[in-house]
C-alpha cells in the first residue's frame, strides 16, 4: 500500500486548495477570535479579579466592533473560497503521511535489528491522549486556550519525557527483594564523557530525576551535527542507563551503599549535549512552570517509572554481560516473586506518572483538529519520532453521509516504519460531533525481522467516539464497525499464509478516547460489548468494575488552574490521594449530588470516569509468542495543557526462548 505524503495527487489541485483556503481563513481567523473573546477562562476570569487595571470590559467595547468590520468584509472572500474549497475534498487523501526527513536523527530502520538482539523477546511502549486542540473559541468551552501556543508546549513535553534514559536498576541482595527504594530514587543530573554517564545516584522519595530530554529542539539538533556525531549513540542502541545498588535486608541505604551506588551507574551510550532548545513560547498559565519542574521545558526532571525493571541476584553481574542483554530492550521481565513483593495485587507495574514513559514507541492522539496546530505539533514531535500520520479524515460531504467542517483529530507517530495505514469515517454521528469526520486509523507497523528474514509488525488502531451523553446505541454501533473495519484492514494488508508465513503478528492494539467509563449505570451498553470479550483491558475486573488503582481520566475543567494540580508533580500528588482525585476528577453523574464536584466529600463510585483506554488482544497473533502487560500508567506531564490524563502502557511480547 502506497502511504499519501501529500494531501492531493498532484501540485495543480494542492496549490487550488491553497488558495481557496487562504480566501476563507480571515473569515475563519477573525470568527474565532471574536467568539473566543467572549468566552473567559477561569485562568483570565482570576486574573481580572487580581489585576485592577485589568481594561477587559474595555478591550472588548474596542475590539468588538473592528472584528465585526473585518469579518463583514472578509465574508464575500470566504463564500468564493468556500465554492472552490468544498469541491476540491472530493479529491483530498484521508490523511497526510509525514516521515522524518533528516537522516541524522532518522534510526527507525535501525529500531528493526533490535529484535534479533533481544533474544526472548521485546517490549513496546505504547501512548494516548487526548489534547483538546481545538480552534481556541470551541477550545475555551473546555477551559484551555491559546491553541497554537499549546500545541507547540505539547510536543515539547511529549519528545522531552519519551527521549529520557531508560533505567535498569539491579539490587544485588539474596534477601531484600524490595524495589521501593530503588524504583523511586532520584539521579543526578548526567555528566558528560566520551564513552560512558556517569550519574550520581541518592535514594529519596521523589518523582524525578534531574535530566533534560536530548531531543530538545532544532538548536540541539544542530550543535551534535557540528560535533559530528561524536554524541551519538551507536546504532541500533536505546538511550539506557544502568544502575546497580547493594541492598541489605532493610530499606534503609547506607552510607557505604549510597557511595557503592554513586560508583557503580553506568549509561550504555555516550552522553549528549543537552540545550534549552529553540524557540520563544508565548506566556499562558499552562507554561508558567516554576525551574524544575517536572514536565517544563527547563526540567531536568524524568519519570520514576523509567526508573526500574529489577532483577535480583546472589552475585554480582558483569557489566558487559547486562549491557549486551538489556541494550536493546524497552524494560526488562522480573522475576514473580518480585513483582508480587512490589504489586500483591498485580502481575505488572502500574503508576501515576509526571512523566511520559521513557522510549516511548508508539503514540496515538485525539482532538488535534486545528491544522495548524497540527503541523506545529508535527514539528515538535519530530525531534523524537520518525514517522507521523496526521491531518486524518474527510471534509465537506465526501466519503459521508453529512457535511464535515473538521477532520478527526486523531494523529499517530512512531519509531518504527509504517507499513500500511487506513482511515474509515463514523456515519453514525449526532448532534455536534456529526461536524467533524470522527473515526478510526487503522496502521501497521514493522517492529523487527527474524534470523530468517520474516517481517516482525504489529497492528495499532486509533480512535475516537461519539462524546455526547446518552448516545449509548451510537457508541455501541461505532465499536461494531471498529472491529469490523480492523478485521478487514488485516486481511487486506497480510502477506502471510498458513503454509509459509512471511509476517509474525507481535502485537494488536487499540486506543483512543471511547468516551464511556466502566463505573457509570448509564454506559452499562457500552461496558459489556463484545469488545471487550476479544481484547483486554489491564485497567479491567469486569464490566462496571475497574481495578483499585486505576484512576479516571477525565479531569475536572473548572479546576484547571489551581495552583494544587498546575504542575505535573503536583497532580501527580493530587491524584494519589482519594480526598484530590474527589476534587479533580470527573465522577459519574448522580442525581443525589451536586454537578459542581470541587471539594466533594460524599463517598463516590470508583475513582472518576475513565474514558481513554489501552486495549490489546492475544488473538491473531503468532501461536508460539506470549503477549503481557508490563506497565501501565497515568500521566500527568501535559497538567494545564489539556482536560485529560494521558495513559500509556508496555507490552512484552515473549518468543519463549531463553537468554543466552
Amino acid at each position: 500500500m502506497v502511504l499519501y505524503t501529500s494531501p492531493f495527487p498532484n501540485s495543480f489541485l494542492s496549490v487550488l486548495h491553497s488558495f481557496s483556503w487562504g480566501l476563507i481563513f480571515p473569515c475563519y481567523w477573525l470568527a474565532d477570535r471574536l467568539v473566543g473573546s467572549f468566552v473567559p477562562t477561569t485562568y483570565e476570569k482570576r486574573q481580572r479579579a487580581d489585576d485592577p487595571c485589568y481594561f477587559h470590559a474595555l478591550c472588548i467595547i474596542i475590539t468588538t466592533p473592528i472584528y465585526l468590520a473585518l469579518l463583514a468584509a472578509s465574508l464575500p472572500f470566504a463564500l468564493i473560497g468556500f465554492l472552490l474549497w468544498s469541491p476540491l475534498q472530493s479529491a483530498r487523501r484521508p490523511y497526510i503521511y509525514s516521515r522524518l526527513k533528516n537522516k541524522h536523527h532518522a534510526n527507525g530502520a535501525a529500531l528493526l535489528t533490535e529484535w534479533k538482539a533481544a533474544g526472548s523477546g521485546k517490549s513496546f511502549c505504547f501512548g494516548s491522549a487526548n489534547v483538546c486542540l481545538l480552534p481556541d473559541s470551541l477550545a475555551r468551552f473546555n477551559n484551555v486556550f491559546n491553541t497554537q501556543a499549546r500545541a507547540k508546549e505539547i510536543g515539547r513535553r511529549i519528545h522531552n519525557g519519551a527521549s529520557r534514559p531508560q533505567i535498569k536498576i539491579y539490587i544485588d541482595s539474596p534477601t531484600n527483594t524490595s524495589i521501593s527504594a530503588a524504583s523511586f530514587s532520584s539521579l543526578a543530573s548526567p555528566q558528560g564523557g566520551d564513552n560512558n554517564r556517569t550519574v550520581n545516584a541518592g535514594i529519596k522519595r521523589t518523582t524525578s530525576m534531574e535530566y533534560k530530554g536530548d531531543n530538545s529542539g532544532s538548536n540541539n539538533s544542530e550543535e551534535r551535527e557540528d560535533k559530528g556525531g561524536s554524541g551519538e549513540p551507536n546504532e541500533g542502541e536505546e538511550n539506557t542507563c544502568i544502575v546497580r545498588i547493594n541492598g541489605e535486608d532493610n530499606d534503609h541505604m547506607s552510607d557505604t551503599e549510597t557511595d557503592t551506588i554513586n560508583g557503580q551507574a553506568y549509561a550504555s551510550g555516550p552522553a549528549e549535549p543537552s540545550l534549552e532548545g529553540d524557540a520563544e513560547i508565548s506566556k499562558t498559565p499552562n507554561h508558567k512552570q516554576k525551574e524544575g519542574d517536572s514536565g517544563s521545558l527547563d526540567s531536568y526532571s524524568a519519570s520514576r517509572e523509567s526508573l526500574v525493571k529489577v532483577r535480583v541476584g546472589d552475585g554480582t553481574v558483569d557489566q558487559s554481560t547486562v549491557n549486551n542483554k538489556l541494550l536493546y530492550k524497552a524494560s526488562i521481565m522480573k522475576k514473580t516473586s518480585v513483582r508480587k513483593k512490589k504489586h500483591t495485587d498485580e502481575t505488572f507495574d502500574h503508576e501515576i506518572s509526571a512523566f511520559f514513559p521513557a522510549n516511548l514507541d508508539f503514540l496515538c492522539l485525539q482532538e488535534v483538529f486545528d491544522k495548524r496546530a497540527a503541523e506545529k505539533l508535527k514539528e515538535q514531535l519530530h525531534h523524537y519520532f520518525e514517522y507521523i500520520v496526521y491531518d486524518v479524515g474527510v471534509y465537506s460531504c465526501h466519503g459521508c453521509c453529512s457535511f464535515k467542517f473538521v477532520n478527526s483529530g486523531l494523529l499517530f507517530a512512531s519509531r518504527y516504519p509504517v507499513m500500511d495505514a487506513a482511515y474509515h469515517c463514523y456515519p453514525n454521528g449526532r448532534g455536534m460531533d456529526s461536524l467533524a469526520s470522527k473515526g478510526a486509523l487503522f496502521l501497521k507497523v514493522q517492529v523487527g525481522s527474524t534470523p530468517q528474514d520474516q517481517r516482525i509488525v504489529g497492528y495499532i488502531s486509533c480512535t475516537h467516539l461519539q462524546a455526547i451523553a446518552g448516545d449509548t446505541t451510537v457508541r455501541c454501533e461505532q465499536l461494531d464497525m471498529l472491529q469490523d473495519w480492523l478485521s478487514e484492514f488485516r486481511k487486506s494488508t497480510s502477506s502471510s499464509s498458513t503454509a509459509n508465513p512471511e509476517e509474525l503478528v507481535a502485537f494488536d492494539v487499540i486506543c483512543g478516547d471511547l468516551n464511556f467509563d466502566n463505573c457509570s449505570s448509564d454506559d452499562k451498553l457500552e461496558q459489556q460489548h463484545s469488545l471487550f470479550t476479544h481484547y483486554k483491558d489491564p485497567c479491567r475486573i469486569g464490566p462496571g468494575e475497574d481495578k483499585p488503582w486505576a484512576i479516571g481520566t477525565l479531569l475536572d475543567p473548572e479546576g484547571l488552574y489551581d495552583e494544587e494540580v498546575s504542575t505535573p508533580d503536583n497532580l501527580q500528588k493530587v491524584l494519589e490521594s482519594e480526598e484530590g482525585r474527589k476534587g479533580y476528577l470527573v465522577y459519574p453523574t448522580s442525581k443525589n449530588h451536586s454537578s459542581s464536584q470541587k471539594g466533594r466529600k460524599a463517598s463516590l463510585k470508583g475513582n472518576g470516569r475513565r474514558i481513554d483506554y489501552m486495549l490489546y488482544t492475544e488473538e491473531g497473533l503468532y501461536l508460539e509468542w506470549k503477549v503481557e502487560v508490563e506497565e501501565f500508567s497515568f500521566i500527568t506531564q501535559l497538567a494545564g495543557l489539556t482536560d485529560h490524563l494521558p495513559v500509556a502502557m508496555r507490552l512484552m511480547v515473549s518468543t519463549g526462548e531463553d537468554d543466552p
